[in-house]
């Protein structure tokens, strides 16, 4: 590093330039997005002023980077950065993305390492001092070379950060048809509705309308990692993209889910949801709601308008009763209308796990070319 990098330190006495921070996960972002505020104080005088293409290594620690991570300045022209970072620029042959994808393998972490002389300071910052990080080691094709990897990276970085917006609007869709397909308790109606459908949505209690089973969790001795025994949930850590994820197992049977019914968690976090894709053994973190597709997404708009976590409020720890869930107040309609909702919700989720599925697709594509792209 230090035969292809100049350290960059100081300012010019401009204090408008932007305030940036760096995120392991998300790059560059102004302070006001990361922490709502500028965190800089007196401190600004003494940033450090960073130009496009130039680079900062904030070798905080973090479970996305346990060594520290390196970034390229490319949204900004100029901006000013903590002066503990250390901030640096590159001869003109060598590319700076070629250089932050590097240190984005992983493969330089073993070198990072070295340098420590303690696992972090009191300000998290792990003692790697700019001296020791110029000392780290690399290989460095000619130019040509570094130009077409970084422009492959910076393709699938493009492709991942469209996809991503992609997934957010379709999350923010799906909300919006819940928000709307749906009568709150301050109306009779939905405010969008399928046509041939007319008069006011009847009120009733959750109870009357489906059954509700709590969870009693077994005793530990019958715990198992055997998969022939009877799967247990007994919380959010058993449940992934809405259905059973299976974990841990049981001998013993206390209360039980069947496939096609609705999953709740009564425990912190309260009120998370899954279309159980198998019988189980329910513990006391979770109820069954012996409910239909229209139900499931129904009771996703109590997440929503966080009704759950009202109830939940006044407890100990967030949790709800059996009455607290069989003593909602729900609105239904004919069983035609209710199909029909479930039906398109279905597809505007198939739409979002589509996305969702392709999004981690090209992150895998990401890290398999860092990983081979490099030495």
């Amino acid at each position: 590093m230090g035969e292809i990098s100049k350290r960059v330190r100081n300012n010019d006495g401009r204090m408008n330039l932007p305030l940036l921070t760096i995120s392991a996960r998300y790059g560059w972002m102004t302070q006001q997005s990361r922490f709502s505020a500028s965190i800089a104080g007196r401190e600004k005088k003494n940033y450090t002023l960073l130009k496009k293409h130039q680079l900062s290594y904030n070798h905080g620690n973090s479970k996305v980077a346990i060594y520290g991570t390196v970034y390229e300045l490319t949204n900004y022209d100029e901006a000013l950065v903590p002066k503990v970072y250390h901030s640096f620029s590159l001869t003109p042959e060598n590319s700076s993305k070629f250089i932050e994808s590097y240190f984005h393998t992983k493969k330089l972490d073993a070198q990072l390492r070295k340098f420590i002389a303690s696992t972090a300071r009191m300000d998290g910052l792990l003692n790697i001092s700019f001296d020791d990080f110029m000392k780290v080691k690399l290989f460095a094709p000619e130019q040509c070379e570094q130009s077409k990897i970084s422009r492959i990276i910076n393709l699938i970085e493009k492709l991942i950060t469209l996809q991503q917006r992609k997934l957010e609007q379709l999350k923010q869709l799906k909300k919006a048809m819940l928000q709307q397909l749906f009568v709150d308790k301050n109306n009779k109606q939905p405010n969008l509705r399928f046509k041939n459908f007319k008069g006011n949505w009847e009120q009733h209690r959750l109870e009357e309308v489906a059954q509700v089973t709590m969870g009693q969790s077994p005793s530990s001795k019958n715990y198992t990692d055997n998969p022939n025994d009877y799967v247990l949930v007994q919380g959010n850590a058993d449940l992934k993209s809405n259905k059973i994820s299976p974990r841990v197992w049981t001998k013993e049977v206390t209360k039980q889910v069947h496939k096609g019914e609705i999953i709740m968690t009564v425990r912190a976090p309260v009120g998370y949801l899954a279309m159980t894709n198998m019988d189980a053994v329910i513990g006391r973190g979770v109820a069954a709601i012996d409910g239909n597709k229209y139900l499931y997404y129904l009771l996703q708009t109590k997440l929503m308008d966080r009704t759950w976590e009202k109830l939940s409020s006044g407890s100990t720890f967030e949790s709800i009763s059996s009455n607290d869930i069989k003593n909602l107040e729900i609105k239904v309609t004919e069983t035609e209308e209710e199909k029909l909702i479930a039906k398109l919700m279905d597809t505007v989720t198939y739409f979002v796990t589509l996305q969702k599925n392709n999004l981690t697709q090209l992150t895998t594509l990401k890290k398999y070319l860092l990983q081979n792209l490099f030495i």
